[in-house]
């Protein structure tokens, strides 16, 4: 027996993990496949780490997250993040609105008119005001998965069980009982579940009081789409010193983002994506992997349109999956010693490590967090 269970190994799972087997807990991973695998939203070296948000509250917790960031690089000696600079631009994305918040939050920007954008970045057209932050990069998920698991290993205090599906939780006096699909059974003190688009299958079999269940969130999996698309020129791949900014782009007709693609594009093209362009589907069960021509068409016509940079045709494309509530808040909340963290895909790879400190201060009780995270207050927020 184990004191804590984490349920899933992807970047939220990973992060519990870690700060709870760095605070002297015992822990066991259990995975369905593979930490940060390929049917998740963990895997691959391309996700946005950006500052821009529109509410204060998350500026403030990415410059938050940050400082787990550093750590994390610093103790495993990995590079996690790639320094690139974000755009964002747009009729809707409001730059101005987005400095403002930046500006409170002391991380530094500029705001730069259409023409003035254009001459630093001819890659890219721009048709608004565009907010320029160089804190931004992109965050290697997978590695940082791999980082944070070798640095709980490091504690002594970890196992990880790989192929381990989890069918249901069940109470067993003071503490739980896992049980696999395969018939397997692990027991815990306590339990973090962080299994991403397959917790709306599993939400039901942990033993959850009705009352909680009833103000759960709904919880939205999409099988998400991105393309990636060649740099037409060698050189406007970048170096490490001057790379491609990552970008967000919103206007009434077309939300998209894009950023390098890293190792998951062979390291020569622009990774471009369109906010819920994907299929609803009920969990990650469902998913297929089949790309929609339709979205491809449409993303194909904005890098034409936006991205004279790139070739706009795709040379590679995926499949992923965003899991979101429909305030897009996190979920992290504690029924007596079991603590859901889950829909932290779409927007949450950024926050991975305080993500991992929220849910072991939770479980521990030696701290708190933001209380839009609360189940009780989204369902508030609905009411």
């Amino acid at each position: 027996m184990t004191d804590t269970i984490v349920i899933g190994a992807g970047l939220a799972g990973a992060a519990a993990a870690w700060q709870l087997a760095e605070r002297g807990h015992h822990v066991t991973v259990l995975e369905r496949t593979t930490p940060a695998n390929e049917h998740g939203s963990s895997h691959g070296s391309a996700r946005i780490f950006r500052y821009a948000y529109p509410e204060q509250t998350y500026t403030d917790l990415v410059v938050r997250s940050k400082a787990g960031w550093d750590e994390l690089q610093r103790t495993t000696g990995t590079r996690l993040i790639r320094p690139t600079g974000a755009l964002d631009h747009g009729d809707i994305r409001n730059p101005s609105g987005l400095a403002t918040v930046l500006e409170a939050a002391g991380v530094e920007h500029e705001l730069l008119s259409p023409g003035e954008a254009r001459a630093r970045w001819p890659q890219f057209r721009f048709e608004t005001d565009v907010l320029w932050h160089p804190g931004a990069g992109v965050l290697d998920a997978g590695g940082t998965v791999d980082a944070m698991l070798a640095a709980a290993s490091a504690t002594g205090r970890l196992e990880v069980r790989t192929s381990w599906p989890v069918a249901r939780v069940e109470r067993r006096g003071g503490g739980y009982r896992v049980h696999s699909a395969t018939g397997e059974v692990a027991e815990a003190d306590a339990i973090v579940v962080a299994a991403g688009g397959w917790l709306p299958a599993l939400l039901g079999e942990l033993s959850l009081p009705s009352a909680f269940l009833d103000q759960f969130p709904a919880l939205e999996v999409r099988q998400e789409q991105a393309y990636h698309f060649p740099y037409r020129e060698a050189e406007d791949a970048g170096t490490d010193a001057d790379p491609w900014p990552t970008f967000i782009f919103k206007s009434r007709e077309l939300q998209t983002y894009g950023l390098p693609g890293g190792r998951d594009a062979d390291w020569r093209g622009q990774k471009v994506a369109q906010f819920n362009g994907g299929k609803i589907i009920d969990s990650a069960l469902a998913q297929d992997g089949v790309v929609d021509a339709a979205n491809r068409r449409a993303l194909v016509a904005y890098a034409e349109a936006f991205l004279p940079g790139v070739e706009p045709e795709p040379y590679a494309e995926t499949t992923c999956l965003f899991t979101t509530t429909p305030t897009e808040d996190f979920v992290i909340d504690r029924v007596d010693n079991l603590v859901v963290v889950s829909a932290c895909s779409g927007h949450g790879g950024k926050f991975a490590p305080l993500l991992g400190e929220l849910a072991a201060d939770v479980l521990t009780g030696t701290g708190s967090v933001p209380a839009e995270f609360r189940v009780a207050a989204q369902a508030g927020a609905r009411a």
